[in-house]
């Protein structure tokens, strides 16, 4: 790796080197790998993280042997993430070992377990908070001097989203857009408040600025992520952003999430009624179909008033696709909590849902009360995954039955790309987010182009199909 000198230049070059100054610095090529755990959140940080490496003679690399730098981005919703980070790290010793590459980790564990992360994996050289995404070119420099966690927040009045670079995204049909950050609602079940912390939306003008570069280059569809997305307050509510992005002229597509039912408002659904290139796709979490459980939960509704804004989605949108969480195993989960999940699940028929098995997460009110009185009793873990075995099970049966619906239907499909690197076969998506494989190449579906495609084929998680033309 190259001398913290040329590092310091290029930062230096990132505050305002004049051209020649920059000129004068030489720069060594360098490679990152980027293991990313997580959410769409994560995926959108690590896009930003790689754009803001590039400036500083950074290339990515697919292979973390050849790595000067290995990134870990990470997800600490559940315990399973954190075991599959100390598992990757263990791997990644012997690569950092050989080429004396650093080895970093960000995202919601670091900004979760700051130093104790330090203590734990010895040979780790640095960790990060989402707040410090930009400060990574200079924590690298500093990386080489001592070993440290960087997991202040940024006062919401300082706070800076980091912006997509068009030109990374050219040649991609999709593209994430940040548009706001943290969460507010501290459910009992959920870490999210304190690795992200409170809610901070983004400018709506710089969303619609990042949005209209993003379509200059190719980009059809942005998807507007959040950790609570419809609470949005940048200058304007969320439904008015959505009409803003959606009337971009080189936009085709409109898509969001996550949000919370309470957040689902009339004029979100109305939205959804009048502005058709807002996506018929909503994912919309429920977690149970227990009230108590619910009530534990600190989810401020209950199972009819969800399953009320969810008739509402459908009517504004008929033959919209809703999907869903669950959590089973909750603490104080009964039998009858249980069968009132897969009672929801039958009744609502989701297209797909996302279930997991219950996880303590530090500070947050479930783990403080876990155990604490009968209602707060900790599920065995094999009930627990009994339980899922079951509700998954449905809802692969329900999941099929809506993919054989399609068959035989002509639908629009956005092409996104190659099928695992395959030349002759490639995908999109439906409207509703069904993922649909084509045999075609891509001078008969390029990615960005919408077609008009015959279902020929249902599986399980996805279609197939045969283009008929142009959408």
């Amino acid at each position: 790796m190259s001398d913290p000198v040329s590092l310091t230049s290029m930062v230096a070059r990132a505050r305002g080197a004049t051209a020649a100054e920059a000129r004068a610095c030489a720069v060594t090529p360098r490679k990152v790998f980027v293991h990313t755990f997580g959410c769409q959140m994560n995926d959108a940080d690590s896009a930003r993280m790689v754009e803001l490496l590039g400036r500083y003679a950074f290339s990515v690399t697919p292979h973390p042997e050849d790595a000067d730098l290995i990134l870990l981005n990470t997800c600490a919703v559940r315990e399973k993430a954190e075991q599959k980070l100390l598992s990757a790290l263990g791997r990644y010793r012997e690569h950092k070992a050989r080429r004396g590459a650093l080895l970093a980790v960000g995202g919601c564990v670091a900004q979760q377990e700051k130093d104790r992360l330090l203590a734990r994996v010895p040979y780790l050289d640095f960790v990060f908070g989402p707040d410090n995404i930009a400060k990574l070119p200079e924590m690298i420099e500093r990386a080489r001097r001592e070993r440290f966690a960087e997991t202040g927040w940024m006062a919401s009045e300082e706070y800076l989203f980091p912006r997509a670079d068009p030109q990374a995204a050219r040649g991609r049909a999709t593209a994430f857009v940040t548009a706001m950050k943290g969460c507010d609602n501290v459910c009992s079940f959920c870490i999210v408040p304190y690795t992200r912390g409170r809610e901070i939306s983004r400018p709506f003008t710089e969303i619609e600025e990042e949005c209209a570069a993003l379509a200059e280059v190719g980009v059809r569809e942005v998807t507007l992520i959040g950790q609570n997305v419809n609470s949005y307050a940048g200058g304007c509510d969320f439904p008015t952003l959505l009409r803003r992005v959606a009337a971009l002229p080189m936009l085709a597509r409109v898509r969001f999430t996550t949000s919370h039912p309470h957040d689902l408002s009339d004029a979100l659904v109305e939205t959804f009624r009048h502005e058709p290139r807002v996506m018929p796709h909503f994912h919309l979490p429920v977690q149970s179909g227990s009230d108590p459980v619910l009530l534990r939960m600190r989810r401020d509704y209950t199972v009819e008033e969800y399953m009320g804004r969810f008739e509402k989605l459908r009517a504004a949108r008929p033959g919209m696709a809703i999907t869903t969480d669950f959590i089973v195993g909750f603490p104080g989960e009964t039998d009858e909590d249980f069968e009132r999940s897969l009672q929801l699940l039958e009744r609502a028929r989701f297209d797909n849902s996302f279930s997991f098995v219950y996880s303590p997460r530090p500070h947050t009110g479930a783990a403080r009360r876990l155990g604490s009185a009968p209602e707060w009793s900790e599920i065995p873990r094999a009930v627990s995954i009994a339980r899922l075995e079951r509700l998954q099970t449905t809802q692969r049966r329900i999941s099929s039955e809506a993919m054989a619906r399609e068959l035989h239907k002509t639908v629009e499909v956005l092409v996104e790309g190659a099928l695992d690197g395959e030349e002759r076969r490639r995908f999109g998506r439906t409207p509703e987010n069904r993922v649909v494989h084509l045999d075609a190449d891509e001078a008969q579906a390029p990615a960005g182009v919408r077609l008009a495609v015959r279902v020929t084929r249902a599986h399980a998680n996805s279609l197939s199909g045969e283009i008929v033309g142009p959408a």
